[in-house]
């Protein structure tokens, strides 16, 4: 399993003029810096405690190998998810994050 902490979206570069190509590219650096591939690679999303948003979000994932959690925020509002699954490469897991990113009101942690 992989650990999520050591890949903090503070530790890529800044620069004014980054263009989202330019935070995939950096991204994808840590990843391969990071992680070995092939592996299983934990996701986590905040979602507002919606059925269909939850839903959305789990349909993304497909591999066999997918398991999911869930819990609810104290106030019931948001519940987050926890995705565990296969990947081949650091390509795999940014587009995972590309498909999510599309999904609205959902937070990429």
């Amino acid at each position: 399993m992989s650990d999520f902490s050591n890949i903090n979206i503070q530790d890529l570069p800044e620069n004014e003029g980054n263009t989202p190509t330019d935070f995939y590219d950096n991204f994808r650096v840590k990843l391969n810096t990071v992680e070995q591939f092939p592996s299983l690679y934990t996701f986590k999303f905040i979602v507002k405690a919606d059925a269909e948003k939850l839903e959305q979000v789990k349909v993304l994932f497909e591999h066999p190998s997918t398991k999911f959690s869930e819990k609810e925020s104290s106030g019931g509002k948001y519940k987050s998810i926890t995705v565990e699954t296969f990947v081949n490469n650091a390509e795999d897991v940014i587009d995972y994050y590309k498909k999510v990113s599309k999904i609205d009101s959902v937070i990429m942690l």
